[in-house]
């Protein structure tokens, strides 16, 4: 069925990323908004807008009741959740379905199945993804915990088995402190996710963060895209990606893009889907899967030149997918810079009027942003406000592009993350592409110390 009208659950970047590819479709495009983002660019774009409430998500982009009127009245026939806010929320999904409305995204058993990090690892074993030593299930008994974080060796990790950001994550490094870390790691995720149920795995020591991009057409069909290197990262959030990662081989590549391949054919998968590894010594270890778009993807986009917000909704027409697995090459690199509005290096929140405004451009510069000057930055939402995304020939050449359009890039009123980006690029251990997922953190230590 062609999309006609889509509804996008979403603001800010991401909003407009899903307006801009509905556009190239000849597809109409309806804004939510909250009073807080009445002047947003999402909203002056959209053919048609609707305020869904006030400032607080809770009651605007997380209000279900208020999203699916919007789409009544404005009769969109599809509705694209973007990432975050309801995105990977099942029940959502299956109201937009129950509506007769195109869900944009992947089965709603397939998000609930991915959402619950315990199924979720259960799922992946029996698809034949490599996994991280540890529990089989969820652990509440500490004899239990005792046991299986002795057999799999000390380090180990507790982690909640719903959420994420690094809430409901305690490393455990002897048994004296496993019965107390698993209590606070329990306590921790009921308070953030409502749910206290935690598992254990072993804890790698020093890792990086290496996610596939898959698609899957829910008939069996499944391809790859290649992977992505997540590892320069502050308390589980990712500062800077690129791809591909400057330690996997193209064998690696080939090898481990056919065994993720294969697992979305094997489970019926639909749509955009990312699944997230540690990787070390040449290993890769599942962590979870992200049954949504990423905000990464437009390095994926640049080095394979396939456009994924396209392509999720064509799936959700019922077309096949656009490429096939032969299909894709893999060229050159890309870089991804978050720009937050926040101290670079204190990363306190800096919402505010932007006064001045300038993208960078160029050959290869893509700026993913809904800042214009006179913008006034909401502060009761991420602090994301701008993807900086460079393309080069090679990993160096990207490097030397990036620098330039740092340079370039011009935000003013507020302070935002782009002197840290530029201080990262002259980094050694950067450019040589030695870096794991607690570089940053021990970097900036080291910074604020010295």
């Amino acid at each position: 069925m062609a999309i006609k009208r889509l509804l996008i659950a979403n603001r800010g970047e991401i909003a407009l990323r899903i307006h801009r590819a509905a556009h190239e479709m000849g597809i109409e495009t309806v804004a939510v908004h909250s009073t807080a983002d009445a002047e947003a660019m999402h909203v002056r774009l959209a053919d048609h807008a609707v305020c869904i409430g006030p400032p607080a998500a809770r009651d605007s982009y997380l209000n279900v009741a208020a999203i699916i009127s919007a789409a009544e009245i404005t009769h969109a026939d599809a509705i694209h959740p973007g990432y975050g806010f309801l995105s990977e929320n099942a029940q959502f999904a299956e109201i937009v379905e129950a509506h007769n409305i195109t869900w944009i995204g992947p089965k709603p058993e397939h998000i609930r199945t991915m959402g619950d990090k315990v199924e979720a690892k259960r799922t992946a074993g029996k698809l034949g993804l490599p996994l991280v030593p540890g529990s089989d299930g969820a652990v509440s008994d500490p004899v239990e915990g005792a046991r299986i974080a002795e057999a799999i060796g000390y380090p180990v990790i507790i982690k909640a088995a719903s959420g994420g950001g690094g809430r409901g994550m305690k490393v455990c490094e002897s048994p004296d402190q496993l019965d107390t870390l698993i209590k606070q790691a329990g306590n921790e995720a009921k308070a953030a996710f409502g749910d206290d149920t935690v598992y254990i795995e072993k804890y790698l020591g020093n890792p990086r963060h290496i996610e596939f991009q898959v698609f899957g057409d829910g008939n069996g069909n499944a391809i790859h895209l290649g992977e992505r290197d997540c590892s320069l990262q502050r308390r589980h959030q990712k500062v800077l990606e690129e791809a591909p990662s400057p330690v996997i081989s193209a064998d690696e590549r080939a090898r481990m893009g056919g065994i993720v391949a294969r697992a979305m054919a094997d489970m019926g998968y639909r749509g955009a889907g990312t699944i997230e590894f540690l990787w070390e010594g040449g290993e890769f270890y599942f962590i979870e899967m992200n049954t949504r778009l990423q905000v990464e993807h437009p390095v994926t986009e640049a080095i394979t030149g396939v456009d994924l917000v396209r392509e999720q909704i064509r799936i959700a027409e019922g077309k096949p997918l656009s490429v096939r697995q032969e299909d894709i090459e893999f060229k050159g690199h890309a870089i991804e810079c978050r720009i937050n509005a926040e101290d670079p290096f204190t990363f306190t929140p800096s919402p505010g009027l932007v006064t001045n405004y300038h993208a960078a451009g160029g050959m290869h510069v893509r700026v993913d942003s809904g800042l214009y000057a006179g913008y006034r930055i909401p502060p009761y939402y991420d602090s994301m406000i701008a993807k900086l995304i460079v393309y080069g020939r090679t990993r160096e050449g990207c490097i030397m592009r990036l620098r330039r359009a740092l340079e370039e890039m011009v935000v003013e009123g507020v302070k935002t993350s782009i002197p840290l980006h530029r201080r990262l690029l002259s980094e050694p251990d950067f450019l040589n592409g030695d870096y794991s997922i607690k570089w940053l953190e021990d970097w900036l230590a080291e910074d604020a110390t010295g």
